[in-house]
């Protein structure tokens, strides 16, 4: 696996594709810089060695060039967290994009315009490719966040530099996050699936079963399960056509000596909001009119237990509708637990979008081993899936 360290930057462009695909408030700033400070140390290391870079990203999905999808508005930013001066150019190809390239001297930066302003970048077009490729030197692909799209700058690009590619210090650290619980672990390994549904997080249940010696899975999801056992739920979140799905899963687990816990209690509302009455039931069995949003104390116990004597731990998923403060109670339970663990020395990888705002919610960032960048690109991973921008630079 070819890193930064194995290359010199010195008089070298080096053409990193990051992911700088950052939320903007209406004012156009942004709001959440978390990708622009992950990309920071591979862009440093390029500069000290005394070579320049030339970024590239996408930024939305622009359909017409609007102007609220410029990467221009995050200069400043940029800026700001690097330390230099950031410069940009209005377009990723071309003659102008050229020529900014020509002229970067070494221990700048220049941030191309959106490459996703051009529709060949999602088609996954050679000729772009190539023409971004005429930019750099070497070719960097630091951007987990995207490493699972076969896009032009993710996967083609890579073609077009061989033996002067490589992965940038985000990227590889999230590929050797992810390996150390699929496959360089130390036992006990538990995996907490949460989220709304099964359907979207089947793949990722049946890749793991192999790998994990505990499954916790709570949320939505978990309804689908208990519903499917002959528990009453109430008007909770349901998939009914994946009952039958949720037993074989619950059967492939037991097959395979894999301890599944579902919630035993949780906490129910009369409706979807802050202001409705709540109480405590047992999971199977929630009132008609009812509906579980939150896991119970009783389960929280269970999991914090569970989590407790564990070595690994891979967390993708909330417990509960921790956006509304009556329901957030579950996930920030389970969040502690899993920094108790981690501060006695077990290995804990959070990843998925809604796992990763609950972090950040109850700053639990620096108490967890890592947080992944890449909520997609992970759980392809987690299912077994080659990601083609990870392949590209392998091949």
């Amino acid at each position: 696996m070819k890193t930064l360290s194995d290359f010199n930057f010195q008089n070298k462009k080096a053409l990193i594709r990051v992911d700088f695909n950052v939320p903007l408030d209406d004012n156009l700033e942004v709001t959440d810089a978390t990708r622009i400070e992950a990309a920071k140390p591979t862009i440093m290391k390029v500069l000290e060695d005394g070579g320049s870079c030339i970024l590239m990203s996408h930024l939305g999905r622009p359909k017409n060039h609007e102007a609220e999808f410029s990467l221009k508005n995050i200069v400043s930013k940029a800026t700001s967290i690097l330390g230099i001066q950031v410069k940009f150019v209005e377009d990723c190809v071309g003659p102008l994009a050229e020529e900014a390239a020509a002229n970067l001297k070494f221990g700048e930066v220049l941030l191309l315009e959106n490459l996703r302003y051009h529709a060949e970048e999602t088609e996954g077009n050679r000729e772009f490719a190539k023409n971004l490729a005429k930019l750099g030197d070497i070719y960097v692909n630091d951007a987990f966040g995207t490493a699972h799209r076969a896009h032009a700058s993710t996967a083609i690009i890579a073609d077009y530099f061989e033996g002067a590619k490589c992965f940038g210090n985000l990227l590889a650290s999230e590929i050797l996050n992810v390996k150390k619980v699929l496959d360089d672990n130390e036992k006990p390994v538990t995996a907490i699936i949460g989220g709304a549904k099964v359907s979207s997080k089947i793949s990722v249940i049946e890749n793991i079963l192999d790998k994990v010696d505990n499954l916790i899975i709570g949320g939505g999801m978990a309804f689908t399960f208990i519903k499917a056992q002959g528990g009453k739920i109430g008007g909770s979140l349901v998939e009914d056509d994946k009952q039958d799905l949720a037993l074989e899963i619950l059967a492939a687990a037991k097959a395979k000596n894999v301890q599944i816990y579902l919630p035993v209690d949780a906490i129910i509302a009369n409706s979807f909001s802050e202001l409705a009455s709540t109480e405590i039931s047992p999971i199977d069995s929630i009132s008609d009119g009812w509906m579980g949003l939150d896991a119970g104390p009783k389960t929280n116990e269970i999991f914090a237990e569970v989590i407790k004597n564990s070595k690994t731990i891979l967390w993708n998923g909330p417990v509960g509708v921790f956006e509304m403060e009556p329901f957030a109670t579950g996930t920030k339970s389970l969040g502690n637990a899993i920094a108790e663990a981690t501060k006695n020395g077990a290995f804990s990888l959070v990843g998925g979008g809604d796992s990763v705002a609950a972090v950040k919610q109850f700053n639990l960032g620096k108490k967890v081993s890592y947080v992944s960048t890449g909520g997609g690109a992970m759980l392809e991973m987690l299912e077994g899936k080659e990601l083609p921008g990870v392949a590209a630079i392998l091949a």
